[in-house]
């Protein structure tokens, strides 16, 4: 099978998720961004120990090879501002956009097409962006258990057994 028709059905799986999750719901996302309903956080951070998991794994089976981005501060910073300042505006992130459009909300679906724009856009100045974001905090390719001289699960279980703890407080307090 192809790598797109995989991607496909990862991103359709992805979909089921998070209509079931309910996290493509208004409420939920204005909840996460008052701190008042943490529904998308537990989902997130789900999501992303399994996946940390995941491609470890199949790093260490051989099955997958690492290729990662240079850590550029002035990049990562400009660009969470952005996602940040959309995600509000909008009430939705790109993933849950996508979803809430697929269910049929016009809120999202204007949404993204109004990213699909930001994206284009952003295909055209990126060239002339790149060297005042890339100027500022460029510590080339780095890693935590890279920067800490230990093995990836070291830092893969500490992210679990934090996440588990914070999960259980999260629960604990109904958020």
């Amino acid at each position: 099978m192809s790598i797109l028709a995989y991607g496909l059905i990862t991103g359709m799986l992805f979909g089921f998720l998070l209509q079931k999750g309910r996290v493509l719901r208004f409420d939920k996302q204005i909840g996460t961004l008052r701190l008042i309903d943490l529904t998308i956080f537990k989902f997130m951070g789900t999501s992303v120990i399994v996946a940390m998991i995941g491609v470890y794994l199949l790093v260490d089976l051989g099955q997958a090879k690492l290729d990662l981005l240079p850590t550029v501060l002035g990049k990562n910073i400009l660009g969470g501002l952005l996602f940040g300042v959309g995600w509000a505006v909008l009430g939705y992130c790109p993933g849950t956009s996508a979803g809430a459009a697929g269910e049929g909300r016009w809120d999202a679906l204007f949404g993204a097409l109004g990213m699909v724009a930001a994206a284009v856009i952003m295909a055209e100045a990126y060239s002339a962006m790149t060297p005042a974001a890339s100027g500022w905090g460029d510590f080339g390719t780095v890693t935590i258990p890279g920067v800490l001289g230990v093995n990836h699960w070291v830092i893969v279980s500490l992210f679990v057994i934090l996440y588990l703890l914070f999960f259980r407080w999260v629960e604990k307090k109904g958020l």
